[in-house]
Order: C-alpha cells, then structure tokens, then sequence
C-alpha cells in the first residue's frame, strides 16, 4: 500500500536555512517567510526569544498550510542577556561588530517542526563564539561588503566574517542559521520519512 505524499514548507526567508536543508538532501514544496514583530519583549532573555519566534513562525506558516510538515527557525545572537539586532543600517552593523571585538558572544538557535496533524517539537541550540580584536580597518571594510546586513549580530560567519572568528564551541550549522542534527531528529521524531 503506498504511503500518503508528505509535503514539507520551510517557515523562513533565510536562502542560508535553505541551502542548509539542500545540503542535507531535503527540499521543501513551499517557502513561506513570515512577516512577524521580532522585536523582544521587555525583560525577554535571549534564549526566550529564539524559542518565541521559532514556534510563532512555524505555526503561522503552519496555519496556511495544513496537512505539511512545517520547519520554522530563529537565531539569536547575545552578549550577557544583552541582545543584539539584525543589523538593518551600516550603524547597527558597526555597533555589533564594536561590541563582538575581541571578546565571546552567544548564538542560539531554536528550530521548531509542526506536523500535519497540529503538534510541534523544538529544540533549541546554544553555541559560543569568540571573535579577536577587530580593527577599524577590519570593520570598515566588513561593513562595506554589506554581508551582515539583515544578519543577527551584525555578521555571517558562513562568509568573511568567518575569518574574525577565533573560536566556535558547538553547532557551526546553527550560528549560520539552522542546527541540521537536531533538524533531522525533530523531523523523523514527528513522522517525517527522510529521503
């Protein structure tokens, strides 16, 4: 008896959460960005934020879809409980970058999975980066490639930024943006048959 097709939607803009699903042999039948408020909520920890928006992202593009497995995420990169933004300007990016220098941060990353029948699972990945003293020069010109913009903290360590980092304690999948173990195991935990 043949099994029922499963459809898989992707509740992300990020082009990085999609290549990282590509690279794991997984392509989803829908990308669906969701248009939500990312900003925290007074007194929000940073863990509580990455987990907030997972599973807020996951079950709206969810509610549009159902039937699917759907695959949300988040990532959130702090300093203490500080939380630094998605650096929209060339003034947020320098001000990350300022603050990132020469010292460790915190990457977390909650990816959540809701399965055709409603329920969802998440799991939430903390990893430790530690960049080296960042000089001027080396800010300046980060800045002007324009790759951390849109980017938690302010950098994408899958590019240039990648050369600033001394030292990564945990997922390197995750800071970029989607931890592929615990993605795999949310989704073969739900009922999804992995190809």
């Amino acid at each position: 008896m043949p099994q029922s097709p499963q459809r898989l939607v992707l509740a992300s803009a990020s082009p990085r959460r999609l290549s990282l699903l590509r690279q794991i042999g997984l392509e989803p039948d829908h990308v669906e960005p969701c248009d939500l408020d990312e900003t925290p909520r007074p007194k929000e920890q940073p863990r509580e934020l990455a987990i907030r928006l997972a599973r807020a992202k996951a079950a709206l593009a969810g509610a549009s879809h159902p039937g699917c497995f759907v695959l949300g995420a988040d990532t959130v990169v702090a300093v203490g409980r500080r939380i630094l933004p998605k650096a929209e300007t060339e003034a947020e990016g320098r001000a990350c970058l300022e603050l990132l220098s020469g010292r460790a941060h915190r990457v977390l990353t909650c990816v959540c999975v809701v399965a055709p029948d409603g329920r969802d699972a998440w799991r939430l990945v903390e990893s430790r980066v530690r960049m080296k003293r960042l000089e001027q020069p080396d800010i300046a010109a980060y800045l002007a490639s324009g790759e951390g913009l849109g980017k938690a903290g302010g950098y994408a360590i899958q590019g240039r930024a990648g050369a600033f980092v001394t030292e990564l304690q945990g997922s390197y999948p995750a800071v970029v943006g989607l931890p592929l173990y615990e993605t795999v195991n949310l989704l073969k935990g739900r009922g999804f048959r992995l190809p």
